[in-house]
C-alpha cells in the first residue's frame, strides 16, 4: 500500500532475516516456530519478531475487534487466543505501507500477552 510516513534518520525503520528459531508458545501450546522470521527494528522501540503466518498455528488464534494505524507501517489486525486465555496477543499488517512491505503475510507476538518468546 502506498503511502504513510517514510523511514527518515529521525525514525529509522531496518528489517532483515532474524537468522536464528523463534518460538512463541502460550498455556503449554506452540502458537508459532520458525526459522524465517523478521526483526523489525524502528526507532528507540524494542525489536520486534515478525514470523510467517505459515509458521503460526492460524487455528489457535481468532481476529479480534481491535485495530490500529500506525503512521509507518499502517493498519494492523489483532488476533486473540481461540479459547479465550489471551486477548489480542499478536498483531499483523496485511496491508502495510509500500516502505514495510516485508511484513505482509506476518505476525508479531506481544511478550507480556504469551508465555514466552524464545530466540534460539
Amino acid at each position: 500500500m502506498l503511502g504513510g510516513r517514510s523511514p527518515s534518520p529521525d525514525h529509522p525503520i531496518a528489517i532483515g532475516p532474524a537468522e536464528k528459531k523463534v518460538v512463541v508458545t502460550l498455556g503449554g501450546v506452540t502458537l508459532a516456530e520458525s526459522g524465517r522470521a523478521l526483526l523489525l527494528k524502528e526507532a528507540s522501540l524494542p525489536p520486534v519478531y515478525y514470523l510467517p503466518r505459515d509458521d503460526v498455528a492460524m487455528g489457535a488464534l481468532e481476529r479480534s475487534a481491535t485495530s490500529t494505524h500506525c503512521p509507518y507501517k499502517g493498519d494492523a489486525s489483532y488476533f486473540s487466543a481461540r479459547d479465550g486465555s489471551a486477548r489480542d496477543v499478536a498483531w499483523s499488517y496485511e496491508d502495510p505501507f509500500d516502505a514495510v512491505d516485508a511484513i505482509k503475510d506476518h505476525l508479531a507476538f506481544y511478550p507480556d500477552r504469551v508465555d514466552a518468546i524464545t530466540v534460539t
